[in-house]
């Protein structure tokens, strides 16, 4: 490889990519990525680790666990996915992107085992963090799990903690149809002795955990309420949820460089120290304009709940999902008045859009329906008066994709 963008159009065209196919790139089993982790040496034992899965605030919990380990002086390795504006998202160290360079050495390197093995993207990925994070000699790695947990690539770590949010009904083609047996798939990051912490008790899935832990001899911790005031800069009453996590998990590492002190400076400064974004997050506030990457009933329930605690006139609505939602589910949950712009992410996941009309031919809701995502934005935008609130969700994609374009609009 020569170039930086030559190595992406190479991974992003080569190698199977669940977030852009979806199913048909969907790798069961975890021999591929044993196989991958024998060729490269097993990078990972090099460093501490700890794994978060869950069904929402997954990301969110790790960036608030780097962010604190970063403030208590420790070199931190952070790997999460999807990303939204540039793959290196994907793989940082103290907030840092993995450099261009390293990217196009690590594929230059190993393309021809990839294309061999027909290994996937989100398998050269990870293989890539670890490898990363080895050279880089980190002394903790978070990692966010992909997929369910018990088959994801990320398993074959053994870390000094695991962490599972929670569990909801999402994914259900892969990990269940119901919420015990998705928290089985989750609870298979549980390992044997090590500490896991559960970010939310339910009667419905706590016998799961339970017993999966048991099995394992893994100590098991549910987080409990904050005792003292934690202030943190990532907004949205949700992250009060994951602020319970992450702070019990912490609790839990046994190490004595996390103190009170690191806690509240790693709390208070998520974003300048990883980079995160798309939750809660304002770009503009007259009018205001919100990104949120919610994009299953619980996440978009929370995004929901917390609007009430905005003041604002009329509520405009930009949204697109990709294949396997409950589309008219979904939308039953925003407010009826609001205005609802519907388009389709560019990704070959993305809900087609006749088949958006077709299923919610029904709904009584204001619905403008979209080619693309920018449209939808761009006209509602044209709709809006300062007093107004545009809300900007239902995927990862969308909210992607408006970032994009609001950057280029800056050049």
């Amino acid at each position: 490889m020569k170039t930086y963008q030559e190595t992406l159009d190479w991974m992003f065209s080569k190698l199977p990519m669940y977030q852009r196919e979806g199913k048909a790139a969907y790798k069961p089993g975890m021999g591929s990525m044993l196989n991958l982790d024998t060729y490269l040496g097993r990078p990972h034992k090099s460093f501490k680790s700890v794994h978060v899965a869950g069904t929402n605030g997954k990301g969110s919990t790790s960036h608030m666990i780097a962010s604190v380990l970063q403030s208590a002086g420790y070199k931190v390795g952070l790997y999460t996915s999807p990303h939204l504006l540039d793959f290196r998202e994907l793989i940082k160290i103290n907030g840092e992107l993995i450099g261009k360079k390293d990217v196009i050495k690590f594929i230059t390197q190993h393309q021809n085992y990839f294309q061999l093995k027909r290994t996937s993207f989100f398998e050269m990925t990870v293989g890539m963090a670890f490898s990363y994070f080895k050279s880089a000699k980190v002394d903790y790695a978070v990692i966010e799990v992909g997929l369910g947990g018990r088959l994801d690539g990320t398993n074959v770590i053994t870390p000094v903690l695991s962490v599972i949010t929670n569990i909801g009904l999402d994914h259900i083609e892969f990990l269940g149809t119901s919420r015990p047996q998705i928290a089985i798939e989750k609870a298979g990051i549980i390992k044997p002795s090590i500490p896991v912490v559960i970010g939310e008790k339910d009667e419905e899935t706590q016998f799961v955990f339970e017993k999966i832990a048991k099995l394992n001899s893994a100590p098991l911790y549910f987080a409990e309420s904050l005792h003292m005031e934690w202030e943190t800069d990532l907004k949205g009453g949700y992250q009060v949820k994951n602020l319970h996590t992450a702070l019990t998990a912490l609790n839990h590492l046994s190490d004595k460089k996390i103190d009170n002190k690191s806690i509240k400076q790693g709390f208070k400064n998520v974003i300048s120290n990883t980079g995160i974004q798309g939750r809660w997050q304002f770009i503009s506030e007259k009018p205001k304009i919100l990104l949120d990457i919610g994009h299953n009933k619980e996440g978009i329930s929370l995004i929901v709940e917390q609007l009430q605690n905005l003041t604002f006139n009329n509520l405009h609505i930009v949204l697109g999902f990709v294949k396997g939602k409950n589309v008219n589910e979904l939308i039953s949950l925003f407010p009826e008045k609001a205005s609802i712009y519907l388009s389709t992410p560019k990704i070959q996941r993305g809900y087609p859009l006749e088949i958006l009309k077709a299923d919610l031919k029904d709904s009584k809701r204001k619905i403008n329906y979209f080619d693309t995502v920018v449209e939808s934005f761009q006209y509602a935008n044209s709709k809006v008066y300062k007093n107004d609130l545009v809300l900007v969700c239902g995927s990862t994609f969308v909210v992607a994709e408006i970032l994009s374009f609001l950057k280029d609009e800056k050049l």
